[in-house]
């Protein structure tokens, strides 16, 4: 493994055995070296081997401005990211998590507080998302002895959940506002119902997970495909009178056309979580 370009004395682009470009860093790993000497690999601390070709070139860019333990600390996040909630996150996270704790960070110095004024509904609903913020303030504190408020754990759930959900293309306001139209949603069941919710209830849970799938089908144009037989559909149209006017509400709100797929779900759901369910 030699070095291919050195962005500080802990990090380098290097070639494996291979001929593909990692990056590697470890303290001193860059120390009175040059491009074309071998790397020290009993220095190394962490290896980032990204194959989505725009992340990898946006990460070695981010490399240039942002600190090397920044970044470790941000992989640190990520791993526990991934162990805890056991589900696939995009490369671009390495990106677009990195810049934003290192923005933080710059703010947290400077006395500017970043305010989150979702926070309240990232709590409520992307509890394990927002419990990994948390502990990420934790691990900052840890590694660089300042402790971010509350609002960045907000922040940090929302890069990890564009993570799960979209492209790199996207951005953190996507799901920013798809967490005020679920908010939106759950009013208008309310106001139909002149009820609240049970948010503790499993049919309130499956409720909000099936509106978080549901908007990542609309985000993608993706809407689920027609029945081939409407029948469902009316049975529950006549069984579920209130449900079924609270699901044409929802969908005059969305401004969209629902197929009889999702008419039918949603529906349903509607009715399970304004009535009390024996699970």
């Amino acid at each position: 493994m030699v070095i291919n370009k050195i962005f500080n004395n802990n990090a380098v682009v290097a070639k494996d055995s291979q001929r593909q470009e990692i990056v590697v860093m470890g303290c001193g790993i860059a120390f009175k070296k040059s491009i074309g000497d071998p790397v020290d690999e009993s220095l190394i601390e962490k290896v980032f081997i990204l194959k989505q070709k725009d992340a990898s070139e946006k990460f070695r860019s981010l490399l240039e401005d942002v600190p090397s333990e920044y970044v470790s600390l941000c992989d640190d996040i990520i791993e526990y990211a991934k162990n805890m909630l056991e589900v696939p996150l995009s490369e671009y996270l390495y990106v677009t998590l990195t810049d934003h704790i290192s923005n933080a960070l710059r703010l947290y110095d400077d006395g500017i507080k970043n305010v989150n004024p979702l926070i309240w509904e990232i709590k409520k609903f992307y509890p394990k998302e927002f419990a990994i913020g948390l502990k990420s303030l934790d691990f900052i504190e840890e590694s660089i002895e300042k402790r971010l408020p509350e609002d960045e754990a907000g922040n940090i759930a929302l890069h990890l959940i564009n993570a799960q959900v979209n492209s790199s293309s996207s951005k953190v306001a996507d799901v920013a506002r798809q967490t005020e139209k679920i908010q939106d949603i759950l009013n208008i069941v309310k106001y139909t119902y002149k009820i609240d919710l049970d948010e503790k209830s499993v049919s309130y849970e499956r409720f909000i997970t099936h509106l978080r799938f549901f908007f990542q089908r609309i985000h993608k144009r993706d809407n689920a495909a027609a029945l081939e037989d409407d029948f469902l559909l009316r049975q529950v149209q006549s069984k579920y009178k209130q449900a079924y006017n609270c699901m044409l509400k929802i969908e005059k709100y969305l401004n969209t056309e629902l197929s009889d797929e999702e008419k039918l779900y949603l529906t349903i759901h509607v009715h399970r979580v304004t009535h009390r369910q024996t699970e």
